[in-house]
């Protein structure tokens, strides 16, 4: 194959991707002095990655598949705009083999692996037999060609219960199964190959043994096209839920030096079966002894930026200077390590509803300035709309220091000092991760955090006198904000009155609790609150983002969001979110039972479990959708018969739509 077809030097690169991914490729790329080209879905029009890039071009529908994954449109985009180059991002087509041979096809430099390295690599069987070859420890485990139901049973089975069923192309723990059971195993076959045909277009399954409290490690390599083959050290993900990494750091802290040179030996023999060019990632799962290859992922993983910060190097850009066709500018004794990294995914997700994907308009996005040790790679501003079609990753949060405890107290703040609103977001649940003490300790596996969900997803401290009195004053402060807008406003002094002294009253609860009373004196004299029988003299001073309280002469740094009658306010004892009850009256909220199944998000209904008239137990599965490139089960929510279906497979369905119908038993 011509080497100048592959790698050579470009100046207008088209990034096949969106979000945080495509945002991040677009800063490096332009402080290169590459012009860049940004693609887009229908309902990415107003996206953040649009409105960065010189030029953009509509690919199609917002469904990945009519749009992101579509590769002739992607190759007609850069066709149209002059892009001489295709960077592929992480996810979406990122490890399509198919997907890098077209664009060689049409000329295009492909910034990744050749299509016959990802090929080699990218599945997960076909490295597995690589390395087997290659000397590499391996998860006992079947990769095989044959995928019918009779052949991975028997694989099952001789492996040994529990076992791994997942999608041999793709990752981020979709199509991925963890099988304790035979009688398991056929269900959680059909629906991993549904998500990872939904995902990936690829359904081959594979079989391992499950390791017993695993925890995750991984190595960054690069090579390059001059025979050049590096790792950059080693990240640790053992944080995960539901095989999705949550936090990741750099260097493990598991690891001592001589592991760390092992495991980084490895990855290097690893990568060099196929003389790897390009960034990718060698992923290894210990039980506490041992280390064992798993996989290797032929691109740039989302954690990437805990490598970059304790390295020194721009991953990216190595990338774009090795499809440049130039050697790494570093040798392998070149490459020092430094300090600490640690990296929190910002999800908009609930965790407190089992991470069901949230979706809206962002009306606030506060995050802290990238100083002293934090770097935030977004993909969201104010305003943006999350939508129900794609990956619900908001941004990455990253702290470095010299120790790894400054680097999670450090990475903590930053959580604390985050503010986002319209949507329900991960972040008090990250922060509650990095303040456990047996992550601090280090005493996790990546079970950890499905068995302390409890402790994780608890509810927020019940508002005190502090929490009450910001509410008058955010309220307050709201208002102020308004007048100052109308020149003519008497609101625009706080306190103005016709004459004399005048008292106003508040009412707030948490939810559906009861409603917490506090008076507001104001007018001539000091402003006093009045709660119970403690009367407390107070004061605002605005600061942006907030406003610093001062009650009884003790002064309080207070974030607050007033959106009509719901208030956010953060203060030194946490998080408190509530509701102002109207002074006039007139509430009228319609509530969604628990008991109705609906769906919760758009999605697309794959697969009706249960039938009309069958007789369910509380927590029955009914039917699955597919929301947000996930699957989600909806389940019985007492024990009845389910009288009706109002849906069947492949139906796109809207949020709040109902779907089945229970009849409770003894009704």
């Amino acid at each position: 194959m011509d080497r100048s077809k592959l790698y050579r030097r470009f100046r207008t690169l088209l990034i096949a991707n969106r979000g945080e991914i495509a945002c991040r490729v677009i800063r490096t790329a332009r402080a290169m002095g590459l012009r860049t080209v940004a693609v887009y879905s229908e309902a990415d029009r107003d996206a953040m990655h649009v409105a960065l890039a010189d030029e953009a071009v509509l690919l199609g529908p917002a469904r990945a598949r009519d749009s992101y994954l579509n590769v002739e449109r992607l190759i007609e985009a850069a066709r149209k705009t002059g892009a001489e180059a295709v960077h592929p991002g992480y996810g979406f087509l990122s490890e399509n083999a198919e997907f890098a041979r077209a664009c060689f096809d049409a000329g295009l430099v492909f910034v990744g692996p050749t299509a016959g390295m990802m090929t080699a690599m990218g599945s997960k069987s076909g490295s597995k037999e690589l390395m087997e070859k290659a000397g590499v420890p391996l998860v006992p485990g079947y990769h095989g060609e044959a995928q019918d139901e009779a052949t991975l049973s028997k694989a099952a089975d001789k492996i040994g219960f529990p076992i791994l069923v997942k999608a041999s192309a793709g990752g981020g723990g979709r199509g991925m199964r963890i099988v304790r059971s035979a009688d398991e195993l056929a269900p959680a076959i059909v629906s991993a190959k549904r998500e990872a045909k939904a995902a990936f277009g690829d359904d081959r399954m594979l079989i391992e043994k499950y390791v017993d409290n695993p925890r995750h490690i991984e190595v960054q390599i690069i090579g390059d096209s001059h025979g050049n083959l590096l790792s950059l050290f080693e990240r640790e993900c053992t944080l995960q839920r539901r095989h999705q990494k949550v936090i990741e750091e750099a260097p493990s802290p598991t690891l001592n030096p001589a592991q760390r040179e092992a495991v980084c030996a490895a990855a290097r023999k690893a990568a060099g079966a196929v003389n790897y060019v390009g960034a990718g990632t060698i992923e290894f799962v210990s039980d506490g002894k041992d280390v064992f290859f798993i996989e290797m992922n032929t691109r740039l993983q989302v954690e990437h930026p805990v490598t970059e910060l304790i390295s020194g190097v721009d991953l990216v850009e190595w990338q774009l200077r090795v499809a440049f066709g130039e050697a790494l500018p570093l040798k392998q004794d070149e490459i020092k390590l430094n300090g600490h990294a640690v990296e929190a995914r910002v999800y908009a997700e609930n965790p407190t509803k089992n991470f069901m994907p949230s979706v809206g308009r962002i009306s606030t996005w506060r995050l802290p300035a990238e100083t002293g040790g934090l770097r935030i790679d977004a993909g969201y501003r104010e305003g943006d709309s999350v939508s129900p079609y794609y990956d619900a990753m908001l941004a990455k949060m990253i702290a470095w220091a010299p120790t790894r405890d400054v680097a999670i107290e450090r990475l903590n703040r930053g959580l604390e000092e985050s503010d986002v609103r319209g949507i329900v977001t991960n972040i008090p649940f990250l922060s509650a991760l990095m303040t456990h003490p047996k992550v601090r300790t280090n005493a996790i596996d990546t079970g950890f955090i499905e068995r302390e969900l409890a402790v994780l997803t608890q509810a927020a401290p019940a508002p005190g006198e502090l929490e009450l009195c910001a509410a008058v004053a955010a309220i307050i402060s709201d208002e102020r904000q308004a007048a100052q807008a109308e020149a003519n406003s008497p609101w625009r002094t706080f306190g103005w009155q016709p004459v004399g002294r005048r008292q106003r009253s508040f009412a707030f609860r948490v939810g559906h609790g009861p409603e917490q009373k506090i008076v507001l004196n104001y007018g001539s004299g000091p402003s006093t609150l009045i709660i119970g029988e403690r009367e407390l003299a107070f004061a605002i001073a605005p600061r942006d983002g907030g406003f610093d309280l001062t009650l009884d002469g003790v002064k309080s740094s207070v974030a607050a969001v007033v959106a009509g009658h719901e208030l956010y306010l953060r203060t030194r004892n946490g998080r408190f979110d509530l509701h102002w009850v109207d002074p006039f009256g007139g509430e009228s909220e319609e509530h969604i039972g628990e008991d109705k199944i609906a769906a919760p998000l758009p999605g697309t209904v794959v697969a009706v479990l249960a039938e009309e008239g069958a007789k369910l137990e509380k927590g029955a599965p009914i039917l699955t959708l597919e929301v947000m490139k996930m699957e989600q089960t909806l389940r019985a929510p007492y024990a009845g018969v389910l009288k009706s279906i109002k849906c069947k497979v492949g139906d796109i369905v809207q949020e709040g739509v109902e779907l089945a119908v229970v009849e409770p038993a003894g009704e």
